[in-house]
């Protein structure tokens, strides 16, 4: 059986994805499952599927979690009830994904391949690669110290960079001096 591989893209960073492979004949609740799993969302909101086009607007029709009978001239059609493979027209299909109608949770989810043969034992949906710390659904999502400690790392600034001005203001203006152990500072008449 032929093999659907997305990618999956927040909408917000496009650094962060997820590659989901699906069998032809599977769901785009099948697929609405595995994104909530591989997002680390806790899937109790609706969500919906809608096509689109090359410049990721929508441009055709929805899919909706909580529609259950696909009827003709309804405003939004199964998920349980429509295989994804049915609407595959391009090979590079494109649809948006919105979980979460009050939150508005959008990816951009994209066909990027099709094998002609699944995996020996793999059970699909099959989430095939991760990219990217997955959005917080609810608040801030625990980060590990070590994680933080490289965070501060990658954006602590350096001796050369304190010397340009970040830093130590006010230094080398004046001159001092000591006599008789009092000090002070002459005003040079600037103001800031």
């Amino acid at each position: 059986m032929a093999i659907l591989r997305f990618r999956v893209y927040w909408e917000e960073d496009d650094q962060t994805y997820r590659d989901i492979e699906l069998q032809v004949g599977q769901t785009f609740m099948d697929l609405h499952q595995c994104i909530v799993k591989a997002f680390e969302f806790d899937g109790k909101h609706s969500a919906s599927f809608f096509e689109s086009n090359d410049k990721w607007e929508r441009s055709g029709r929805e899919f909706n979690s909580e529609v259950l009978a696909n009827k003709k001239d309804a405003p939004a059609l199964s998920m349980t009830k429509t295989p994804v493979s049915a609407l595959i027209s391009v090979p590079d299909q494109k649809f948006i994904y919105v979980y979460d109608p009050a939150k508005k949770w959008s990816f951009l989810v994209e066909l990027i391949g099709v094998s002609k043969e699944e995996t020996f034992r793999r059970v699909y949906p099959f989430v095939l690669r991760k990219e990217g710390l997955a959005p917080a659904q609810y608040g801030i999502k625990g980060v590990s110290v070590d994680k933080i400690m490289e965070i501060e790392e990658k954006y602590d600034l350096g001796a050369d960079e304190m010397a340009e001005g970040f830093g130590n203001e006010g230094e080398g203006e004046g001159e001092s001096s000591s006599e008789g152990g009092e000090s002070y500072t002459e005003d040079t008449g600037s103001d800031y």
